[in-house]
């Protein structure tokens, strides 16, 4: 009986002791796993972003990578506010892609805003109309923009004046991006200048209460081997005299040949006359003159 209570008591010390060894395996096997996960976050960089050059250039924000070749293409959001200084464009979001990374700086082309959406929670409030608009709309120097304005109203209006408010809204939007370089047409839009323009447009048919250009997004860029579109040159205002001045040239050129070719014919009748008063006569011209007499 005691040998069989003294095998009893050592079985669960040995399964125990199993259980131990096995837990000590596979902490053993974690372990390089997370050796390689603390090599790989030591391996990373931090790449300053800076902005483009219509925003002034400045850096704006870090981005941590491992490979330099994965950060073109990488959207970075940040705060107008951050950009420009102004508190009161807190609540406007650029949207940034970066499109070349030199050395740890990485640069950054626009490719869109946004509004937050608790300042469009703020604007909309009931018994109120809020229009939205999606246009797509190509600028002077060829890139294709998707512009969101939005208006509001003093009060509920009609579906006929609804359609005349977004119709006006399209009209001066594209009026806009035709005449402007991308880099003046997000100028515009940021600083309130193109919504200025849609509400004097607007106004006539319902009173306004608010516009806002609520999102922007670029879905087109111009290709690299072309140049942007713009007007036609109007004509030198040298190019009509050198046709007059050719056409000149070549009347005089005329003249003084014929001034050259002038004296040959002139010492002819010399001759002939000489030739009268030395005897000779012609024979063609005399006989021709008795007959007639």
């Amino acid at each position: 009986m005691g040998d069989l209570a003294e095998k009893d008591t050592a079985a669960p010390e040995e399964k125990a002791g199993r259980a131990e060894g096995e837990a000590r395996e596979e902490r053993a096997e974690r372990r390089p796993s997370a050796k390689k996960g603390k090599e790989k976050w030591r391996a990373k960089e931090w790449y300053k972003v800076f902005a483009p050059e219509m925003f002034g250039g400045q850096e704006i924000a870090e981005t941590l990578s491992g490979d330099p070749g994965s950060l073109p293409g990488r959207v970075v959001s940040v705060s107008l506010q951050d950009v420009t200084g102004d508190f009161s464009k807190m609540h406007i979001k650029l949207n940034l892609r970066i499109n070349r990374v030199s050395g740890f700086d990485a640069h950054t082309e626009f490719v869109g805003h946004d509004l937050t959406s608790d300042y469009i929670r703020r604007l909309t409030r009931r018994k109120h109309s809020k229009m939205d608009g999606v246009f797509t709309v190509r600028t002077k120097d060829g890139y294709t923009v998707k512009v969101k304005p939005m208006a509001i109203t003093e009060k509920r209006i009609q579906t006929s004046q609804q359609s005349a408010i977004r119709n006006l809204m399209s009209r001066v939007v594209a009026g806009a991006a035709e005449r402007q370089t991308m880099g003046e047409l997000v100028r515009d839009i940021l600083q309130g200048e193109t919504a200025k323009l849609i509400f004097k447009e607007c106004k006539p048919v319902y009173p306004i209460r608010k516009i806002e250009i609520r999102r922007t997004e670029v879905v087109g860029f111009p290709e690299p081997g072309t140049s942007p579109p713009e007007a036609p040159p109007a004509a030198p205002e040298g190019a009509p005299a050198p046709a007059g001045t050719g056409a000149q040239e070549g009347a005089a050129a005329p003249s003084g040949s014929d001034s050259s070719a002038q004296p040959s014919p002139t010492p002819a009748p010399e001759k002939s006359e000489a030739g009268e008063e030395g005897g000779k006569e012609p024979e063609k011209e005399e006989p021709g003159k008795e007959e007639h007499v």
